[in-house]
């Protein structure tokens, strides 16, 4: 069961979601709308943390390009021990070839910390910091569960692949 922007503010009022800041002005009939924080990294096949480029979004925007893959995240902190995520664009970007996550769209029940946004664009598009680019949605669940607790908790900032299988693939210098 999905819920509704009320029973959304309800649940923040109540202290089972957190969303951090909260702005009663972002709730939708079913999601609650996110912004993009204000940094963006430039990911590759090899990329590791401390070696991704940062590219601060400036007030007059940033242009993405197509064929290439950015890592961004929300500006909000997302938290709620009883109810699971799900995270999807918003029509209005979509629309305009920008694509905000290209596998992972469900938080867990545990899970706090800013969304990262796996974002490719189809066609040249600008982007601002903070601007509205999506909606995630709170879902009921059922049955018994153990709050998330992966290796993605407390992010900060857009994180790049923890998974140390796919990172000990050769780098592209060294192949």
């Amino acid at each position: 069961m999905i819920l509704t922007g009320p029973a959304i503010a309800a649940a923040v009022a109540k202290g089972d979601i957190l969303i951090e800041p909260f702005n009663p002005i972002d709730l939708n009939p079913n999601s609650y709308n996110y912004h993009l924080f204000p940094e963006l990294y430039k990911a590759s096949a090899s990329s590791h943390q401390g070696d991704i480029p940062c590219l601060a979004i400036a007030d007059t925007g940033l242009l993405l390009e197509p064929d290439c893959l950015y890592l961004g995240c929300t500006d909000e902190i997302f938290h709620s021990t009883r109810y699971a995520m799900t995270l999807v664009g918003r029509s209005s970007v979509g629309r305009l070839g920008l694509f905000v996550n290209i596998s992972a769209d469900l938080g867990h029940m545990g899970s706090c910390n800013r969304w990262t946004l796996e974002i490719k664009v189809v066609q040249p598009v600008i982007v601002y910091p903070h601007q509205c680019i999506g909606q995630v949605a709170f879902w009921q669940t059922t049955g018994l569960s153990d709050p998330y607790a992966g290796r993605y908790q407390h992010d900060e900032r857009p994180y790049p692949s923890k998974d140390a299988r796919l990172l000990s693939l050769p780098r592209e210098a060294d192949a």
